[in-house]
């Protein structure tokens, strides 16, 4: 009679208890902002590629975040979408990090995601490795029409009272303006993935035929390395984008150059630096990847306005290609890092730099 009491009831409920303590400790966390509609089937935003080419067939509830995490068949390899802006991305990240379903402290984390691009330095298509990541959002604004007149720009760095005024502020309320990802493993994923294929058609190559002025955004896509201007407004034109060269160079006092545009690094990087602080995770291996789907401005002789309205989601001149980009590309650095477990566990790849 205790037998079967025990093999009916006390059983089971053991085994419920088991399954709901396990705790993933994934090798890799691959961070997508936005889907279309469903996480597979349809038409095709950040995160669907990876869901079904990597088989993020378990659905793990994160009642905090945006979206619910998937995972891989042996959990190596999970997925999150954040939703869009720096809040969402920063609220997804610290729910993720918090949640007692996962171990963390070894995870490198992947962003992959599209981003408008600075015609001067890459071209539709591309993909791009972050070394910055620049808030943009974080700043005084006086609306241009009140400016004074030798003002390049009504928006004005947090306390400062003109534009670019030295030195940068580094007081605590500033903080989370910028961040430098590890040189090295941004410079590892670079070489490793520097040759991928990358999409072409004739679509991409005619708005590339029409900015004459910069020889970069008439080439091929390629793979390259540049700053990231993260910023919840879609901002867009010839004037913003000199803006974003001069906020980034500002910020990180030339160290950086300005080449992608998004909405939501810097509100990651700020909850994994704060969960880095708390023992959550380690800030160092973290990874951004942005690709181009639109120039961020207009090309010669157009206007800012003809550009945006020609530029919205899911018609993007590149916008499928980029999402296939930003697959081929992040999916070369989750492979190697999960095949080479024994050795990057412990230590961070890198490569010798001249």
């Amino acid at each position: 009679m205790l037998a079967r009491f025990l093999t009916r009831f006390v059983l089971p409920f053991y085994l419920i208890a088991s399954l709901r303590a396990e705790v993933l400790k994934p090798r890799v966390v691959v961070v997508t902002m936005f889907e279309q509609g469903a996480d597979t089937g349809d038409k095709p935003g950040e995160f669907q590629f990876w869901v079904e080419r990597e088989h993020l067939d378990r659905i793990i509830p994160v009642p905090a975040a945006f979206h619910s995490v998937r995972a891989n068949a042996d959990g190596t390899v999970i997925g999150i979408v954040t939703g869009g802006g720096n809040t969402n991305a920063a609220a997804s990240i610290m729910a993720l990090g918090l949640d007692p379903q996962f171990d963390l402290r070894q995870s490198y984390w992947l962003v992959a995601g599209i981003a408008g691009v600075d015609p001067a330095d890459a071209s539709i298509g591309s993909a791009v490795w972050a070394d910055y990541v620049v808030d943009g959002d974080l700043a005084h604004e006086i609306d241009a029409r009140e400016m004074p007149a030798d003002w390049k720009t009504g928006y004005v760095p947090l306390g400062k009272t003109k534009p670019y005024e030295q030195p940068p502020l580094v007081q605590d309320y500033a903080a989370g303006q910028f961040y430098q990802l590890d040189s090295g493993l941004v410079h590892w994923a670079f070489e490793l993935t520097r040759d991928t294929p990358l999409v072409d058609n004739e679509q991409m190559k005619k708005r590339r035929e029409t900015y004459t002025d910069t020889p970069n955004a008439m080439r091929p896509p390629f793979v390259t390395i540049g700053a990231n201007l993260a910023s919840s407004t879609y901002w867009h034109g010839r004037l913003l984008n000199q803006w974003a060269n001069a906020w980034i160079n500002y910020y990180t006092q030339g160290r950086a150059n300005y080449v992608t545009t998004a909405m939501e690094d810097s509100g990651t990087l700020r909850s994994l630096t704060n969960l880095q602080r708390a023992g959550k995770v380690d800030a160092k291996r973290v990874l951004v990847l942005r690709t181009a789907s639109n120039y961020d401005m207009q090309w010669p002789g157009g206007s800012a306005s003809d550009s945006m309205s020609g530029e919205s989601l899911g018609i993007y001149s590149a916008y499928l290609p980029s999402l296939e980009a930003a697959y081929r590309v992040g999916s070369r650095v989750v492979h190697e890092l999960v095949a080479h477990w024994d050795r990057f566990a412990t230590t961070l790849p890198t490569v010798e730099r001249k």
